[in-house]
């Protein structure tokens, strides 16, 4: 009796932490461009306004490093300032699948050398489009390369088509269509809430647990509107945000999938995929039909009511 009793305690210590809710903030293609709604560095301000405003704390930028100009040295700067990691994600961001690793590899050097001049620089490297090489040749070309300058592959756990949400919002603009901003954050929160709780969940199903979560998000006018509403709901959801180097202490960090996979849906997708599941890598929001279609009933057609 004794024994069930201690068995039922240590169940109820350990469960929590089991399914503990906890992820940390990215944004890919720092220095995106910046000439819609928002300029550059007022997408800058408004965005880490809205992260002190939130309690969000340090967030990752990984930039690119081919806009570096006047313009993007200010904006850079401000994330740098702010206190936020800065991290690598080539010069040009180029395909790593159209791209010979030799060329790859000094695009990664040439970012890393641009990237000292930030305080809060990192090492750490998110690979473009997610793409870590098709071959074994490139993958591991790559691997060993991020090993000698001691670099963590700063791989995601929850993945999203915030980008293409981001596109048709300036479309929209460029094409003096109304948008209903209320909408496209209900939207927008909808949306990544969805993809978040499916990779959880296939993370809890594959490991038996959920791990520290990376969200993978962009550097865009959408983020520095609607940060602080996607994290409200989070918030609500019982899910806490933590530092991006907290959550690089998860075990998954260690992971790494045996063949190369040319299309890379992310750490979990990458477990879930090594263990005999072949569908469902990609949630069904991550696809752009579906995106646009939500977007033109539920942001355009509904803009003037």
């Amino acid at each position: 009796m004794r024994l069930s009793i201690l068995l039922l305690i240590i169940c109820l210590i350990i469960s929590p932490a089991l399914n503990a809710k906890q992820l940390a903030i990215t944004f890919d293609d720092a220095l995106h461009e910046a000439a819609g709604y928002f300029d550059g560095p007022t997408r800058a301000k408004t965005l880490i306004e809205n992260l002190e405003k939130h309690q969000i704390g340090q967030v990752a930028f990984f930039s690119t490093t081919q806009f570096l100009d006047q313009e993007g040295l200010e904006r850079m700067r401000l994330y740098d300032e702010a206190g936020h990691i800065i991290g690598n994600h080539t010069h040009s961001h180029p395909n790593f699948l159209e791209t010979e690793l030799s060329t790859y590899q000094q695009e990664f050097l040439q970012a890393h050398q641009l990237l000292q001049q930030f305080d809060n620089f990192k090492p750490y490297f998110r690979f473009p489009y997610l793409r870590e090489g098709e071959t074994v040749e490139k993958r591991d070309g790559l691997r060993n390369l991020l090993k000698e300058n001691k670099y963590q592959n700063a791989y995601i756990t929850l993945n999203n088509y915030d980008w293409y949400i981001e596109e048709l919002f300036q479309k929209a603009l460029k094409e003096d269509k109304p948008v209903n901003l209320q909408k496209l954050a209900e939207m927008y929160v909808d949306v990544l809430m969805q993809s978040i709780n499916y990779y959880d969940e296939l993370a809890i199903k594959h490991l038996d647990r959920s791990p520290k979560h990376i969200l993978l998000l962009h550097e865009m006018d959408i983020s520095a509107l609607f940060i602080g509403d996607l994290v409200q709901r989070l918030r609500q959801g019982g899910w806490e945000i933590i530092s991006l180097e907290e959550a690089y202490q998860d075990p998954i960090a260690q992971y790494q999938l045996p063949q190369p996979l040319k299309y890379n849906p992310g750490r979990i997708g990458e477990i879930a995929f090594h263990n005999g599941q072949k569908q469902g890598l990609w949630h069904y929001t991550l696809d752009e039909s579906y995106l646009e279609k939500r977007f033109q009933q539920e942001v355009l057609l509904l803009s003037d009511q």
